[in-house]
């Protein structure tokens, strides 16, 4: 196996430990002790997990070690994590939690673009999609908001329409917005190689069914 699937397999395990130091401050929030330390310990947990992501990246290719099995787990670590950031910050009893928005905007994403690609796969026999700039932009700023929450610095910044907006509101909703422009980038794609490929246009019912 190669150092950057070893690497790749690290980040996954450190999920689960992850979520459990985040939970287990929640749980500390909710009974009125705060256990910082369990809060730091998620965070450096979910740094080191991050920034294991360029380091395997880096190494397969200086060093030639790409993979197959690589090409298959980095995605599932990457999503991993930032599904794993988001879902339990949604729901940990933090000072501050995710809106219920914007954990239900990032999931409906993914699946939209999961079931996508899936159907493009199953009408033109293959297809590729590569991460978009928008959609990579939507993946940092997923992290930063992940980030931001996980620091808990929260001051107000004044209120708008009746909602009280404090600082990391900020990167919340920004996030949000690159998450939801991205989602309809990549629906607009895949609309456009169906009607390419001639599957948008009408067929006689022979067609359909043979």
């Amino acid at each position: 196996m190669t150092t950057p699937n070893k690497i790749t397999i690290g980040r996954i395990l450190m999920i689960p430990l992850f979520v459990m130091m985040a939970l287990y401050y929640g749980r500390s929030v909710a009974r009125g002790t705060p256990e910082e330390w369990m809060r730091w310990t998620a965070i450096s947990l979910f740094i080191v997990a991050a920034a294991s992501d360029g380091i395997d990246g880096y190494i397969a290719r200086r060093f030639n070690q790409m993979s197959k099995l690589g090409v298959i787990l980095d995605p599932i670590a990457d999503k991993g994590l930032l599904l794993a950031g988001i879902i339990t910050l949604s729901i940990s009893n933090w000072h501050y939690e995710f809106p219920l928005w914007f954990p239900v905007l990032v999931i409906s994403r993914d699946a939209v673009i999961m079931v996508g690609t899936l159907a493009l796969h199953f009408m033109l026999g293959s297809v590729k999609v590569s991460p978009s700039l928008l959609g990579k932009t939507a993946t940092v700023t997923q992290m930063v908001a992940i980030g931001c929450v996980m620091l808990q610095w929260n001051p107000s910044l004044g209120a708008v329409g009746g909602w009280k907006v404090g600082l990391i509101d900020l990167p919340v909703i920004l996030a949000g917005f690159f998450t939801l422009v991205s989602g309809l980038g990549y629906v607009r794609l895949g609309i456009r190689l169906m009607h390419s490929s001639g599957h948008g246009d009408p067929q006689p019912p022979s067609q359909l069914l043979g």
